[in-house]
Formats: C-alpha cells, structure tokens, sequence
C-alpha cells in the first residue's frame, strides 16, 4: 500500500469512501437528495485542499451539513467508514493526516451543531 500524494488518490478514496456511504443503511438515507455525479467534484477538491494543499475548494461545508437530520450516531458511523476506507487502501503520514482531519471536521460539526460525540 502506498500513502495519499496525488488528486487520483484522492479521487479513489472520495470514490470508494462514497460508494460505501450510498450502500450504507444509516446514512444513505440522509444523503438520498444529493446529485452525487454533480457533488463528487467538489469532495475531490475539498480533501485534495486539505490533503495536498491544492487550493482547489471553495465553500462552507458547515453550511452543507447544519440542516441534515443527523445525529452523533451519524458522525460516529460515517468516521468509521471513513477510517476504514482510508486504512484499506493507504498508510503513511497523508493516509493518517485524512484520519485525524475527518476526526476534527466531525467533532467541530458535532460542537457547532450542539450534538455529544
């Protein structure tokens, strides 16, 4: 296994991690509204700015997630399929760095939307 230093990666790892977000029963339907063809290009931006310092995302992913009907629940499942996808297919110090930023995304959503972890 190799770790995540190009935008391919990334675009596996949206991919893959997505594909298993759409299939899984907990979260799916909360994500049943989205034109996944049209979103996926936006996730690959926003992980290729945060993993590859790409400067390619714009907007407020806050903004995107405040009014879903998810709870701690959510989070804790979509982390651990996040986690899990990264560790199947990566491992370095990009592959843990995309662990721990998921782990802060999801506990900053949580605090601003006033959920327990």
């Amino acid at each position: 296994m190799s770790d995540i230093t190009r935008r391919e990666d990334i675009v596996f790892l949206v991919d893959t991690f997505y594909d298993k977000v759409i299939a899984d029963d907990l979260l799916s339907p909360v994500f049943a509204h989205v034109d996944w063809p049209a979103h996926m290009p936006t996730m690959y931006s926003f992980w290729a700015s945060l993993l590859l310092a790409e400067q390619s995302y714009r907007g407020n992913p806050y903004q995107k997630h405040v009014s879903l009907p998810i709870t701690a629940r959510h989070f804790r499942r979509w982390l651990k399929l996040f986690s899990q996808t990264v560790n199947q297919h990566f491992e370095g110090p990009k592959a843990s760095e995309a662990i721990e930023r998921a782990k802060a995304i999801a506990s900053l959503f949580q605090h601003r939307m006033g959920l327990n972890a």
